[in-house]
């Protein structure tokens, strides 16, 4: 579903990514891990076409995305972003059928809220919140909602951008669970970025670390650990000593 092949991008003098190369399988979810600063979401913004490679190819199910119509480009992707991102000003319902009240998506407001409620119960949350506003939900309850709208408009691809930050053991154990049966359940491909490797564990088909600006590891996640690769052991274990330098 998506391809990436000798992706460079620099901003000025500093280089980001330097030659990624990944394929995301159609209907599976990968995971890209790597410190902080590597390049992981510049890697979704590329692939969105938000900025744009200075060199490489990307491809979205065989289209390079340089040349695809934006609006029909955009309408295949739903988005979980790193602190919900809900609309302040909306309430519950309206920021999940938010793609579904404008656009070339766009619904009539009783059908559009009726999907709403219908994704609310999906992740787990009652029918009475859809009429609250993100400032009456506790933060678990928020990033649910966002769940939510990432897929109220029925995407193919889904991105997560740190999906459990900020949230307790327990609720990012929820969450985790939540994205696992929708990604099974919709058929979806999805791609999630996080530091958390109990998320990797519980969410990933495939692992990818990005170090350097090149995909350092590839492969299933069954064999992460027992790489071989000291780069992806030091981190997954979270060691201080190990090829990766540490600021001190």
């Amino acid at each position: 579903m998506i391809t990436l092949t000798d992706v460079h991008k620099a901003f000025g003098p500093k280089k980001v990514l330097q030659g990624v190369n990944l394929t995301v399988p159609t209907g599976q979810s990968v995971v890209i891990i790597g410190g902080s600063g590597t390049g992981k979401s510049v890697l979704l913004k590329c692939i969105l076409g938000l900025v744009a490679p200075e060199k490489g190819k990307i491809e979205i199910d065989g289209e390079d995305v340089t040349r695809a119509e934006r609006d029909a480009f955009l309408a295949r992707f739903g988005m979980l972003f790193q602190g919900a991102a809900l609309f302040d000003s909306l309430t519950v319902w309206q920021n999940v059928a938010f793609r579904l009240l404008r656009g070339a998506q766009k619904r009539p407001k009783a059908e559009a809220r009726e999907i709403a409620v219908e994704k609310l119960r999906r992740v787990g949350l009652n029918p009475d919140v859809a009429d609250l506003y993100p400032a009456e939900l506790s933060g678990g309850m928020q990033k649910r909602v966002g769940l939510a709208r990432a897929i109220a408009a029925e995407p193919e691809i889904i991105f997560f951008d740190e999906p459990t930050t900020g949230l307790d053991p327990i609720m990012s154990g929820v969450i985790n669970a939540l994205i696992r049966e929708i990604v099974v359940e919709m058929g979806v491909t999805a791609m999630t970025i996080t530091h958390d490797m109990t998320s990797v564990r519980a969410i990933a088909d495939r692992v990818a670390m990005l170090h350097g600006g090149l995909i350092r590891w590839e492969g299933p996640v069954a064999d992460m650990d027992d790489s071989g690769d000291p780069y992806l052991d030091q981190f997954i274990h979270g060691r201080a000593e190990g090829p990766i330098e540490s600021v001190r």
